[in-house]
């Protein structure tokens, strides 16, 4: 399934912007960036459990902000891209 997770980290402090690099890091980790703070993350239902799990360990409640955006498995026809940043298909082979 597809998840969009988009988040908003308070990095006015050291700790914040360390939150922020943690969240990002671990958004890499099962998805795509396409925007700064918006990843797209075609997962599994046991993937998604451990992402949430680690995304709900890092954020602070009270500064941070996390959305997620349940796109399912038919998630084609319900995205349109337009703009200069190349489309990415989530579910083409990826070169690490």
């Amino acid at each position: 399934m597809l998840v969009l997770v988009s988040y908003d980290v308070a990095t006015v402090s050291a700790e914040g912007r360390r939150r922020l690099r943690r969240v990002a890091k671990t958004c890499e980790d099962f998805g795509i960036r396409v925007q700064n703070s918006v990843f797209e993350c075609n997962v599994d239902p046991g993937q998604w459990t451990t992402l949430k799990n680690r995304l709900e360990d890092i954020y602070l409640s009270t500064e941070d902000s996390l959305r997620f955006y349940y796109l399912g498995n038919n998630y084609q026809h319900r995205i349109e891209h337009l703009g200069a940043k190349v489309a990415m298909d989530v579910e083409a082979p990826m070169i690490v």
